[in-house]
């Protein structure tokens, strides 16, 4: 595997693992507000989100049905998204 080629597997891994913990923080926070226990604080959610995680919090609060009414993450999850896309694309582009 050349150098170029170690970027982008590198990039592929941690975006994957950052979503797929932000999805289960996402479950895990829901399951003790069920619970009336510790909880993930909400910066830690969000702070995922903008590190990567945008997708596994996307995702997570569709299907944990969680968040889904606090306006910062009911438009600040997707407007992260969003940019987090448009700067990959931009990337991709100009390079």
């Amino acid at each position: 595997m050349t150098t170029t080629g170690i970027i982008p597997c590198i990039a592929f891994i941690y975006f994957a693992a950052i979503n797929v913990l932000t999805f289960l923080l996402y479950g895990i926070d829901k399951y003790r507000a069920k619970k009336s226990v510790w909880r993930v604080k909400e910066a830690t959610l969000i702070g995922l989100s903008l590190c990567g995680g945008s997708v596994g919090a996307w995702v997570g609060m569709k299907v944990w049905h969680h968040k889904t009414q606090h306006k910062k993450f009911k438009y600040g999850i997707p407007m992260i998204l969003l940019a987090q896309i448009i700067g990959v694309f931009l990337i991709w582009y100009y390079n």
